[in-house]
């Protein structure tokens, strides 16, 4: 299994509203190294919910449902979607603060590519999120 994280504008599109939706394409990523980690994804890979600009904090695990596929908002073949659905909202938001703060978390490409929109997460990154979000 591989994990990632992925970045969405809460108003543009919300952990909320892919709760509501039960599930979505990941679409409109036109970095070449972002749609190359798009293309990575795998069904059932685990990725971390951040909200990026409002918030700037992991918020939620979803799940990978389809791999990529055409972008359905562009004709342009270079550009990939996935199909993803919510798993469970973390108990408590994990800030990008908290995130740059933790010493196991410094290499992490959040902090080192934080304008990244998709980008890989290792196995233990992943876990030490879910342990932080998982705190009272």
């Amino acid at each position: 299994m591989n994990y990632f994280l992925v970045k969405s504008e809460p108003d543009a599109y919300s952990w909320d509203q892919l709760n509501e939706d039960g599930s979505t394409f990941w679409d409109g990523v036109r970095n070449y190294q972002a749609r190359n980690n798009l293309k990575a994804m795998k069904k059932g890979d685990l990725l971390l919910y951040y909200h990026s600009n409002i918030g700037k904090e992991v918020v939620g695990v979803a799940r990978v449902i389809k791999e990529y596929y055409q972008d359905p908002t562009t004709d342009d073949d270079r550009w990939v979607a996935v199909d993803i659905e919510p798993v469970e909202a973390l108990k408590r938001p994990v800030t990008l603060k908290m995130i740059k703060e933790d010493s196991f978390l410094q290499d992490m490409a959040l902090v080192k590519q934080s304008r990244l929109s998709v980008m890989p997460v290792k196995r233990e990154e992943f876990d030490r999120i879910i342990e932080m979000g998982s705190e009272e």
